[in-house]
């Protein structure tokens, strides 16, 4: 990687691409820490560090702390994110949107037009439920109707401002401009975690404890991206054989090929998914006093992450991780059918000549297929449950706060980094092919 890098910058026209990534960034944090007009940041800071629960965490972390700061950019990419989605299932569910999808590039910027306003439209609700909610308890400090349009008009402003930045760094850039704005904001939180690492672990203790310490921690998180570089980039290549045909007066065909199926097919969204859905209610409750004696206070605890394998609160909350690692496996199926399908797959195939070998064409084939997907989404989802598991063992046992760079985040981090020395990679050997061309 860092060979392709160094490489990179010596051609003057990759360099200036990834010289503009940087400066787009750079105006990006610089953004981070301006506050919102109107908005009390100690308060909410104050509010934010006394949550026991770990339902905003992972929201904090994709914002790069602008979440918590109150900044003019504190809802980030989260409503890009969400529109995203909800857009691609949608293509899914509505023949129409399929069709404006499958229509090369026209249908394509439609189909981003419609992420922009959805985008939008997120960014208006999301930014009015935050002033609303958190206004009248002192996030704001005169809480009157125009600071609260004022608040909503600058963080939406701000996420549209960011969707925007995203786009520029995909045209001009390197790589995919949303993901880069996400990866920097999951590394510019790795400082705070390892300074809790240390203070929980090394700090007060012996020499020798303190590097014990500091290389189990080191050899964890190396483990740990071995395993999601691994996940992210482990494929199960199916063999299809293209038989000959005659076109003209000659031959053609004949050419062995292969359908690469990533294991980890639905990526990082099951995890997203079943956090989202578990900690709904937690996030619903912040705005309620519910007691937490009650019979829903003690489903809420079960729901938070933060109670589980936790001795210091019992057991029995553990019972939230069954449902948790049962909602991971079953979002990796249902996000995969959906994004994945081996009828159309095994039909076009059939259209081009092409099979499997010892496979028979049509419905065979997609049978076969099926039968693959389901083993790999298997192992894939088990993947997934393993990265997302040991940062709750961590935290459960030891008492240490959620870390930006484990869990969700490090797929995310990982994914990001493998796609972006890709498309450098893909960009220096389309520069050496126009090099061999001119020659």
């Amino acid at each position: 990687m860092f060979q392709t890098l160094r490489d990179a910058f010596r051609i003057k026209e990759i360099r200036k691409k990834l010289l503009y990534t940087l400066g787009i960034i750079l105006i990006f944090r610089l953004g981070c820490a301006l506050p919102a007009p109107g908005v009390n940041t100690a308060y909410f800071t104050a509010w934010f560090a006394s949550q026991a629960g770990d339902a905003f965490n992972f929201f904090n972390a994709v914002t790069g702390g602008s979440f918590s700061e109150l900044s003019i950019f504190a809802l980030s990419i989260s409503p890009y994110i969400t529109s995203s989605i909800i857009v691609q299932l949608l293509t899914i569910a509505i023949p129409k949107l399929e069709e404006m999808q499958k229509d090369g590039e026209d249908g394509k910027e439609k189909i981003n037009k419609l992420t922009r306003i959805l985008t939008v439209v997120l960014a208006i609700v999301q930014s009015t439920a935050m002033a609303v909610g958190f206004g009248a308890q002192g996030m704001i400090l005169h809480y009157t109707w125009y600071n609260v349009l004022v608040v909503v008009v600058t963080w939406t402003a701000g996420a549209s401002a960011i969707m925007w930045l995203g786009e520029r760094i995909t045209k001009n850039g390197i790589g995919n401009g949303i993901s880069m704005i996400l990866l920097i904001n999951i590394l510019s939180s790795i400082p705070n975690d390892f300074a809790k690492l240390y203070y929980t672990f090394m700090a007060g203790r012996s020499v020798l404890v303190a590097v014990i310490a500091a290389l189990i921690i080191l050899a964890v998180i190396l483990a740990m991206v071995v395993f999601t570089v691994v996940l992210q980039d482990g494929e199960r290549r199916i063999p299809v054989q293209y038989s000959q045909k005659m076109q003209g007066r000659r031959m053609v065909g004949g050419q062995s090929s292969n359908i690469p199926v990533k294991v980890n097919t639905a990526g990082v969204i099951p995890v997203i998914f079943a956090s989202s859905l578990m900690s709904t209610p937690v996030i619903i409750a912040q705005f309620f006093s519910v007691n937490p004696e009650s019979f829903g206070g003690k489903v809420l605890r079960m729901l938070s992450s933060s109670n589980w394998i936790n001795p210091r609160v019992g057991w029995g909350y553990s019972i939230g991780l069954v449902i948790y690692l049962a909602l991971i496996i079953m979002f990796a199926y249902f996000y995969t059918s959906i994004t994945f399908n081996p009828i159309e797959i095994a039909g076009n195939m059939k259209k081009q000549g092409g099979f499997i070998p010892g496979i028979r064409p049509g419905k065979p084939t997609s049978e076969y297929m099926d039968r693959i997907l389901n083993y790999i989404v298997l192992i894939g989802a088990i993947g997934l449950i393993i990265v997302a598991v040991v940062p709750i063992v961590i935290s459960g046992l030891f008492g240490i706060a959620s870390l930006s760079f484990f869990g969700t985040s490090l797929i995310i981090i990982v994914g990001v980094i493998l796609e972006t020395v890709k498309a450098i990679e893909s960009q220096m050997l389309v520069r050496n092919y126009k090099g061999f061309l001119n020659d």
